[in-house]
């Protein structure tokens, strides 16, 4: 009789406890003016940010915490402007054991497409899709995603890696807590990290890029690219046609180029071994770790130095 009422008694304080954490559940909900072509501010002491762009107006903001009230953690102040909206968050307590609960408020928002943003969170990752207007992201707690952009990008991030895709303008990022990928970039970037690798796919304008955590890997390169790393090696692919040139710098490892033969550059290659498997005019004395030439007109020139490695250069 005894170990039935226990076993029923902590049943009950299960099910009591699953209801006072339902109830912890908080959420707000907001629905602002804001035509397209406006503006949209975000600063939060914590929490995750998701933007997505829209084709209706007005901006439509959802706030929710899963395990404390939101009405215990922060206070809250939403604005609008003329054709621009502000929403600032800060925390009511500066101890450690409330900011525990950042990374489980999440701030969901979406905005008419045509929109630009301003998002700056202390305590969560920040990912963006679907907007036609420059955007400008920092966090200093998490990730950075941002998707289908058509527009600027200034994105920085002192606590997680940066994920580019389909992106329209010019691209600045940097992080100090993560790697940086990026693919389909159209238009130039720059992408500073010490603490990974970088790998960049198809971006059609210049690239300068460097990290002291990793290597570099870029593929189909379309402009100009200086790349330098004193983390690993660098593999780098040229697009069909480019002629650009560049710099492309390791003290951590080998570089390894592929060049359409067709292009018209001056090649100036040095590190432990040089390699080339291109139809170069070889200017000077051969030597096994320096290599100079011309690849059919010449023209702009591309350097590849290593102290840490080889240097291969291979056709497309």
């Amino acid at each position: 009789m005894r170990r039935t009422t226990l076993r029923s008694s902590l049943a009950s304080a299960v099910l009591l406890l699953g209801v006072a954490s339902a109830r912890a559940e908080t959420r707000i909900e907001k629905d602002l003016k804001l035509s397209p072509g406006g503006a949209f501010h975000l600063e939060t002491s914590m929490g995750k940010v998701t933007v997505t762009g829209s084709s209706e107006a007005g901006a439509h903001v959802v706030i929710t915490s899963k395990r404390k009230d939101l009405d215990e953690l922060m206070t809250f102040r939403f604005e609008e402007g003329d054709n621009s909206v502000s929403v600032v968050a800060r925390k009511k307590h500066s101890l450690s054991w409330f900011s525990d609960h950042g990374s489980s408020v999440q701030f969901e928002i979406r905005v008419p497409a045509e929109t630009r943003l301003s998002i700056d969170t202390s305590g969560g990752a920040i990912a963006i899709s679907g907007i036609r207007a420059a955007a400008k992201v920092e966090t200093s707690g998490g990730g950075i995603d941002v998707r289908d952009l058509v527009g600027d990008l200034d994105g920085d991030t002192s606590g997680g890696s940066i994920h580019l895709r389909d992106i329209k303008g010019r691209v600045r990022v940097e992080t100090s807590g993560g790697g940086i990928s990026g693919a389909s970039l159209d238009g130039s970037i720059h992408a500073h990290s010490s603490g990974g690798s970088i790998g960049l796919e198809r971006v059609t304008g210049d690239i300068e890029c460097d990290t002291s955590g990793g290597g570099i890997r870029i593929v189909e390169a379309g402009g100009r690219v200086h790349a330098d790393t004193s983390g690993g090696g660098i593999e780098a692919s040229f697009a069909r046609g480019n002629s650009h040139g560049g710099l492309l710098e390791s003290s951590g490892g080998g570089i390894e180029v592929n060049i359409d033969p067709a292009a018209d550059l001056l090649i100036d290659a040095s590190g432990n071994s040089v390699r080339s498997e291109l139809p170069l005019l070889v200017k000077g004395e051969l030597s096994r770790g320096r290599l100079q030439g011309t690849l059919g007109k010449g023209g702009n020139t591309l350097r590849l130095r290593t102290s840490g490695g080889s240097v291969r250069i291979e056709p497309l």
